[in-house]
């Protein structure tokens, strides 16, 4: 498995596979040119189809814009990859560099061409079979203190940024005020300032949705462009830190929190490496999907309860978003993505009581590596119209009226 610095990145919505990705791929390809008078760049599959919406287009060129650049959308075009994105820089109308990158999830890139560009594993496990194992046989019952002992010694001032970021995102969502374009000609209204004020003033205050405010808040900035958290996702980055901020506000403390997002990332970890955390491969339920297993994983940790109750959790939080699909309105990561997040949240703060009550009474059938599995066969199974293509679901209703 790859690094939580892989796993949380910071960077600009509304997509970490479709901003941050092609950010940095872009970036990557600007590193290695020489001379080039012009450059054409190719965006295909779901790229291609949910380019404008997801700003796809918007970040490459604010990185390429000392030149000439021509973006193309090409769905019909076969790729190695959903979400793939080629860049070829000319010199008197002569092709001479030539890069492609698969942007896997998260931000996370594959170069054709270049496999250094790629992050290289740090932890000698496969899945969490193996390291319930090697816990057993050293007698570590954290699973924060073991993801600390293969990240480098700067991980715990990682993640204090990484906690920072969050919060900055939920209480700049919090105090902003107006509306997120939902549509090619659709714009709805922020909810997160209203629905925080309203519980803050309420003799009769829900908890509920005081949690689910924090979700809308970074959801929102996620929809308008704002910088966030990758957790594991963009378009899931308000689930962890609605948890973790809900859980700061009730009295748990910086370092309690850094080790919950230690321990959540390495769950998030689990399903990129043996599954997916791409909407555009798997469906929502790799994105808000893993980022409620993750969440129901931290409130677990804050909560002292046991490392077979964390993976209950979590495989619970899974299990019960199995075929969540990705569909939203033309490319526009707003509907359903923002509300979804906030159900997601809710959805953690339940996970995490089942598991905390359920989980002394009888011991889960299926183990957190059996639903990763199955979630990679699910999405598998589904059908490329719910994968971040704006071509199925709720976008094709939209799309009739």
């Amino acid at each position: 498995m790859k690094s939580l610095y892989s796993l949380y990145r910071i960077g600009p919505g509304p997509s970490s596979s479709h901003t941050i990705g092609p950010k940095i791929a872009a970036e990557d390809f600007l590193s290695h040119l020489v001379d080039v008078d012009q450059i054409d760049v190719f965006l295909y599959a779901s790229f291609a189809l949910t380019g404008p919406g997801h700003k796809t287009d918007l970040i490459i060129k604010k990185v390429l814009k000392d030149y000439p650049t021509n973006i193309h959308f090409d769905i019909k075009e076969k790729s190695p990859h959903p979400n793939t994105v080629k860049f070829i820089g000319y010199k008197n109308n002569e092709p001479i560099i030539e890069r492609t990158y698969l942007s896997i999830g998260g931000g996370e890139l594959i170069c054709l061409e270049d496999d250094s560009v790629e992050s290289k594993d740090i932890y000698p496990f496969n899945n969490f079979t193996e390291i319930k194992q090697y816990l057993y046989e050293n007698n570590i019952t954290s699973l924060a203190d073991f993801v600390y002992l293969y990240e480098n010694d700067d991980i715990k001032q990682y993640l204090s940024k990484i906690l920072e970021a969050m919060f900055s995102s939920i209480e700049k969502g919090l105090s902003t005020e107006g509306k997120v374009q939902a549509g090619k000609n659709l714009f709805i209204d922020r909810v997160a300032p209203k629905l925080y004020q309203s519980q803050l003033n309420s003799s009769n205050k829900d908890n509920t949705m005081l949690l689910a405010s924090f979700a809308y808040a970074v959801s929102e900035e996620n929809a308008s462009g704002g910088e966030l958290v990758t957790a594991p996702t963009c378009g899931s980055a308000g689930v962890l830190p609605a948890v973790l901020y809900y859980s700061y506000l009730s009295g748990k403390s910086n370092s309690e929190l850094i080790d919950a997002l230690a321990v959540a990332g390495l769950v998030g970890n689990l399903f990129k490496q043996n599954a997916t955390i791409s909407g555009a491969v798997g469906g929502c339920q790799a994105e808000i999907g893993v980022a409620v297993c993750m969440a129901s994983a931290a409130l677990c940790h804050l909560d002292h309860l046991t490392i077979e109750q964390i993976e209950y959790a979590a495989e619970l939080a899974m299990e019960h978003q199995l075929g969540l699909t990705c569909d939203p309105i033309d490319g526009f990561v707003a509907i359903p993505c923002i509300e979804r997040n906030a159900v997601g949240a809710v959805r953690a703060l339940e996970s995490y009581t089942f598991a905390k009550w359920v989980s002394t009474n009888r011991k889960n059938v299926m183990s957190l590596d059996d639903i990763i599995e199955t979630m990679k066969i699910t999405g598998d199974g589904l059908s490329s119209d719910y994968k971040e293509t704006s071509i199925g679901g709720i976008s094709k209703i939209r799309n009739k009226k």
